[in-house]
């Protein structure tokens, strides 16, 4: 529970590499995810070229973040591999879910964006990443310069009913 709790979404890195074997870690953590029939559906690009992150960026309202991280995961759903739609999507958050987590608790700060989701056909291209994916998440991941405050809503607030 400390690991889920203390976790928060980091936007501003320090400019200290992160190495491979962390990274190789967070991948590794993504790939014992739960999956529906153990699928597997997700695929991973990571990118650590300078120009290619500044290329990337500029697909995003959040290109600062992108810019400055020390790597960004680029997270897709490999179609042939999925069974069901539904299904598949939730396996993959789970994915990114555990990256995040495993960023945490090597001591490193990561943020899940979607917004790039907007313009995924040219991240496609940029990556040279076929039409067979579909890109789901981009997580940026660097050593943190911040630690913000996160509140969530009250859990009597979010259950619907005791049956």
């Amino acid at each position: 529970m400390s690991a889920i709790t203390g976790r928060r979404s980091i936007r501003s890195y320090t400019g200290e590499p992160v190495d491979d074997g962390s990274i190789m870690t967070l991948l590794e953590a993504a790939r014992w995810a739960p999956s529906g029939l153990n699928n597997q559906p997700w695929r991973f690009v990571i990118i650590r070229d300078r120009a290619m992150r500044e290329r990337i960026s500029g697909l995003t309202t959040y290109r600062r973040i992108v810019r400055e991280c020390d790597a960004c995961v680029a997270v897709f759903f490999h179609e042939p591999s999925g069974y069901d739609r539904d299904k598949d999507m939730m396996g993959i958050g789970a994915a990114v879910q555990n990256m995040l987590l495993a960023a945490h608790s090597l001591g490193l700060g990561a943020v899940w964006l979607g917004e790039i989701l907007k313009r995924k056909g040219e991240v496609n291209a940029a990556l040279g990443v076929d039409s067979d994916h579909e890109l789901m998440a981009v997580v940026a991941l660097g050593r943190p310069a911040e630690n913000p405050e996160s509140d969530r809503a009250d859990l009597e607030s979010l259950i619907l009913k005791r049956l």
